[in-house]
C-alpha cells in the first residue's frame, strides 16, 4: 500500500501564491476582430505615399521579382502615383472626420457589432483594423490581448477569398502573435460567398435600390475586384467564388444566366487580369445601344475608393460619354442592417464551442 509522503514544513502555499509574485496576466475574455484592406491618413503627397508603400510592397499583392519591383516602386511609382491617387482621395474624402470611408464604415460595423452581439455574453470585446494603414492589424490584436482576450476571432472582410486579400490579413495576424509572449488562440473566419444572409442581402438591396429609380435599367453589372489572371493559373480560387455568388444572387433573384453580369474591375500594370474588364465592358454596352444600366460591387463590404469614385465615378462617365444615358451605382451594404445581418451571421457561426449566441 502507498504510503503519503510527508511535506517539508514550511513549503505549503496557499492557491495563487506563486503567480502572485509576478506581473498579472488577464485572460477569460474574447476578442471579435473585423479587417478591412485599408486607407491613407490623408490626401497628402506623404500620407499617401506611406499607404502605397505599404500596400505595394506586399509579395501577395504583387508577385513579381523583388529586386525590379523595388525599383520600379520607389523610383518610379511612388514619385507620381500619390499625388494621383490623393487627388482621387479627396472626391470621397469624409471631411467632418478627415479621415476615408472605409475607415467611418468599419468602425460603425465594430460599433454596432458590439451593441447587437456584445450583451449576449459580457466576455465578447468588438474591434476594427486595417490591413494597410491605421488602425494597425498589429496594434489591435495587443490591444485586445491586453483586454484579456486569450481567444480572437479574426474576420477579413472579403466575402470571396483571395491570396492578395483575405490571406495577407491572416499574414499580418501570424506577424503580430510572433511578437507576443501570451499568444492569444486565434480562429478565421472563412470568407462567405453563398453565405444565405449574404446572398439575402445583396438581392435585396438590388431589388430595394432598383425600385427607387425612375428608369428601368437595361442591364445590372456585378462587378468585383479583379486579380491578374497568373495568380488564378497558381490556384487561387477568387474567380470560382466570384462565380458562385453571382450565380447564388441570379438565383435568388429569380433572373435568368446572365442577368446579372460578372465584370472585374481595378485592374494595375500591364499584366492580364481576370476577365472581362468592368471599364470596358461598360463602353461597349454605351457603344452597342444600351442605354440604361445599373453596378453593384458584391465584393466590398463598404464602400470606398474603388466603388465611390472608380464605379459611381469613372464609370459613369465612360457610360454617358460613349453614348449611354441613365447609370446607377447601387451602393455597398455598409452598416445598413442587411449588411450588419450578414458580418452577425458569419460571426455567430464562428464563435460557436467558444461562445453560444444562437
Amino acid at each position: 500500500m502507498n504510503k503519503a509522503v510527508p511535506v517539508p514544513t514550511g513549503t505549503v502555499q496557499s492557491a495563487g501564491a506563486i503567480s502572485a509574485a509576478f506581473p498579472p496576466v488577464a485572460s477569460g475574455r474574447i476578442g471579435v476582430l473585423i479587417v478591412n484592406l485599408g486607407t491613407p491618413d490623408g490626401t497628402d503627397y506623404w500620407s499617401m505615399r506611406r499607404y502605397l508603400k505599404e500596400f505595394l510592397s506586399d509579395r501577395r499583392v504583387i508577385e513579381v521579382n523583388r529586386a525590379l519591383w523595388w525599383f520600379l516602386l520607389n523610383v518610379v511609382i511612388l514619385s507620381r502615383r500619390p499625388q494621383a491617387k490623393g487627388k482621387d482621395y479627396e472626391t470621397i474624402w469624409n471631411k467632418e472626420l478627415n479621415e476615408g470611408p472605409l475607415r467611418t464604415i468599419t468602425r460603425a460595423q465594430s460599433d454596432k457589432l458590439s451593441q447587437t452581439l456584445g450583451p449576449l455574453d459580457d466576455r465578447l470585446v468588438f474591434d476594427w483594423a486595417m490591413r494597410y494603414g491605421n488602425p494597425s492589424v498589429a496594434s489591435r490584436i495587443e490591444a485586445l490581448q491586453q483586454a484579456g482576450c486569450d481567444r480572437i476571432l479574426l474576420v477579413p472582410l472579403y466575402p470571396q477569398y483571395a491570396a492578395a486579400t483575405s490571406a495577407t490579413v491572416c499574414d499580418a495576424a501570424f506577424d503580430a502573435l510572433k511578437k507576443l509572449r501570451f499568444q492569444p488562440v486565434l480562429r478565421v473566419a472563412p470568407p462567405w460567398p453563398e453565405e444565405p444572409a449574404y446572398i439575402e442581402a445583396i438581392a435585396s438591396s438590388i431589388e430595394r435600390d432598383l425600385a427607387t429609380l425612375d428608369f428601368e435599367p437595361e442591364l445590372v453589372l456585378a462587378s468585383f475586384h479583379g486579380i491578374p489572371r497568373e495568380y488564378a493559373e497558381k490556384g487561387d480560387p477568387y474567380p470560382a467564388e466570384c462565380e458562385k455568388t453571382v450565380a447564388a444572387l441570379n438565383a435568388r433573384l429569380g433572373w435568368p444566366e446572365g442577368g446579372l453580369r460578372l465584370t472585374f474591375q481595378s485592374r494595375f500594370g500591364k499584366a492580364e487580369w481576370l476577365q472581362p474588364y468592368t471599364d470596358k465592358t461598360v463602353e461597349a454596352l454605351a457603344r452597342s445601344g444600351v442605354k440604361r444600366l445599373a453596378v453593384i460591387t458584391p465584393g466590398f463590404v463598404a464602400d470606398c475608393l474603388e466603388t465611390l469614385e472608380e464605379i459611381a465615378g469613372e464609370n459613369a462617365e465612360i457610360f454617358h460619354h460613349n453614348g449611354g444615358e441613365k447609370f446607377h451605382f447601387i451602393p455597398c451594404l455598409n452598416d445598413s442592417e442587411g449588411g450588419m445581418k450578414v458580418l452577425e451571421a458569419v460571426i455567430r457561426r464562428e464563435l460557436k464551442g467558444w461562445v453560444e449566441l444562437g
